[in-house]
């Protein structure tokens, strides 16, 4: 009877270490991707400020306004353009 004791409280103590192993671990993963979805939410938000930083730099407006103040630029006499169709 003594010996059949033993073997439950050993079955029970490895049991019981297993439940905290799992729970321990379980917590661990779930904090592991509260962090990845945080950081996920974060890079989208950059991305979405990306986004509109990459249309404002290329509004009309602003290259225009680069290539006629910056650089010189200015528009052709329509007389002197002439169009260029691919050959076939």
């Amino acid at each position: 009877m003594a010996k059949l004791n033993l073997l439950l409280l050993a079955v029970l103590v490895a049991c019981a270490l297993g439940l905290v192993t799992s729970q321990h671990r379980a917590r661990k993963l779930f904090s592991d991707l509260e962090r990845e979805q945080n950081r996920a939410r974060e890079l989208d938000i950059e991305q979405g400020q990306l986004q509109l930083e990459a249309g404002t730099w290329g509004l009309p407006q602003r290259v225009e306004r680069i290539a006629t103040g910056t650089l010189g630029m200015r528009t052709p006499d329509p007389r002197r353009v002439r169009v260029v169709t691919p050959s076939r």
